[in-house]
């Protein structure tokens, strides 16, 4: 299926004076933004259903967003991060036609100042000019920036970030503008980088970036992580506001990135609105919804967001070469068909998972699940059919690995749990401010168009001179050659964590 081009999604930001990360919520005037106040209607396709209009209305709703350039990226030989997966999964996605049903579309490219919306200035101008050579050469400056084995600067790490958060960014503006009410982007859900540091495989946040979008028309938006690792950079980009709610299921102990524990809940304004959901080795399909549904289902009740963003890692799926849950695809799915049930705007992305052809699997049966079709469990030949040898399904199995969530445990979590929701009032208000209008007005080929025909002989836009490589000697300007990166003591890679060597 044809992929159409980039939408005339904006590189703009608003600025503003505040200290708070979120921007102001919006004005509900009548007649304006009516995207932001309207009840989605979500529409299932079943295999029997032969309303043409029906499914022309249904593709309109449910966006996914896929470039085919994400899986030339190569994090290194020896790295578990591999984002040939996303090439995988949508080839999968293609193959059952489920590509006919959805609006695919080529998401746009982030740009730096895009970026900036929550990354501070010196990380993204570093990022958007580190090369392997360049890190070889400047160690100890790199290290301000980038965490040796985990968050290595490979060929084209920044145009990688771009496709990430450029899908999300569009697809936060989707909803916004009521065009959509299901959004995919396989591609993103990079939950742990921080504001001025990659950190965990992650190097620009496109989940934050996603939610300061949103922000701009809902005035309450959910983060909810399902990744085995906890969505650490998510929640302390809100941890101090009561705009958006961060909920994590995730591995606590002695495991990447080592927070989340269930007393961590906020401060400020924002205490009680950061719900962790600490989980031991093991955990199987009955336990975790027996724990994840009644957790959502109080989340929903409380806070009522105009909009959810769901990262579905999937290293919480059993046999992963890293995680150490023991879900199963179904079980995995189980909690995307959850969230859908309730009818609220959902951006769906991607996240961890380091077994490829699970993952592939996974998110290709989990898109599915959003258009409301049942798939062939016999997988259809493909570009990487091999890869699913022997058995060709489209099944990731539990394995009989131990749980060691006992009963009394998930039950003492889910009091606590609830005991904190308790506590958080029903839907809080926020005090209302006109919507900030979505700039630049023109598209940005519009832009370059205009700068060419301005620039004369030279024949360059402000974003080639931007993208250009500048040399060594005139990349970094400092005062003083001491550098101290703060080290995180746990590291992404390997089954188990092990602590990283002090710099």
């Amino acid at each position: 299926k044809a992929i159409s081009d980039s939408e005339d999604d904006d590189d703009g930001f608003v600025e503003s004076d505040s200290d708070d990360l979120a921007p102001p919520p919006p004005r509900q005037t009548a007649g304006r933004r009516a995207a932001a106040t309207k009840t989605p209607v979500y529409m299932d396709v079943s295999d029997d259903s032969d309303d043409g209009d029906f499914k022309m209305a249904l593709k309109k709703r449910i966006t996914y967003y896929y470039d085919e350039e994400v899986g030339n990226y190569n994090y290194g030989y020896m790295h578990p991060m591999k984002p040939f997966r996303m090439r995988m999964a949508h080839s999968l996605v293609s193959a059952y036609g489920l590509d006919k049903h959805l609006n695919v579309v080529r998401p746009p490219r982030a740009s730096a100042l895009e970026m900036t919306r929550f990354h501070a200035d010196d990380y993204v101008e570093f990022l958007s000019r580190v090369t392997p050579e360049l890190a070889q050469q400047e160690p100890e400056h790199t290290s301000v920036y980038l965490s040796g084995e985990d968050c290595p600067a490979f060929d084209g790490v920044f145009e990688f970030c771009s496709i990430s958060a450029g899908g999300s960014i569009a697809g936060a503006k989707r909803i916004n503008h009521g065009e959509s009410d299901v959004v995919v982007n396989w591609a993103g859900g990079l939950h742990h980088a921080k504001k001025g540091a990659a950190s965990g495989f992650c190097y620009i946040n496109d989940i934050v970036l996603a939610i300061l979008e949103l922000l701009r028309y809902h005035q309450r938006v959910m983060y909810l992580d399902i990744d085995v690792h906890h969505g650490d950079g998510v929640e302390e980009a809100f941890y101090t506001t009561d705009r958006v709610m961060s909920v994590s299921f995730h591995k606590f102990g002695d495991f990447f990135p080592g927070t989340g524990h269930v007393d961590d809940v906020g401060v400020a304004r924002g205490r009680g609105y950061a719900v962790n959901v600490p989980l031991r080795d093991g955990i199987d399909d009955a336990s975790y919804a027996g724990i994840f549904e009644p957790v959502m289902r109080m989340v929903m009740e409380r806070f009522r967001p105009g909009a959810v963003v769901m990262q579905c890692g999937t290293d919480s799926l059993s046999g992963d070469r890293i995680g150490c849950f023991n879900l199963s695809m179904q079980g995995h799915a189980a909690c995307v068909a959850f969230m859908k049930s309730f009818n609220v705007p959902l951006f769906c992305l991607g996240g961890g998972g380091y077994t490829i052809r699970n993952v592939a699997r996974t998110w290709a049966y989990e898109t599915a699940v959003l258009l409301g079709h049942d798939l062939d469990p016999v997988l259809p030949y493909n570009d990487y059919y091999d890869f699913y040898g022997p058995e060709f399904r489209l099944d990731v199995p539990a394995s009989n690995m131990e749980n060691m969530n006992t009963r009394e445990y998930l039950a003492q979590i889910l009091e606590r749990v609830g005991e904190q929701l308790r506590s958080v009032p029903h839907a809080p208000s926020a005090q209302m401010h006109e919507v900030p209008r979505d700039w630049p007005e023109d598209s940005d080929n519009e832009i370059d168009d205009a700068e060419m025909d301005a620039a004369g002989e030279a024949k360059m836009t402000r974003r080639q001179r931007e993208a250009r490589v500048v040399p060594h000697a005139e990349a970094y300007d400092t005062d003083t050659d001491e550098f101290t990166p703060i080290v995180n003591p746990y590291r992404h890679t390997g089954t188990s964590t092990r602590p990283a060597a002090r710099r």
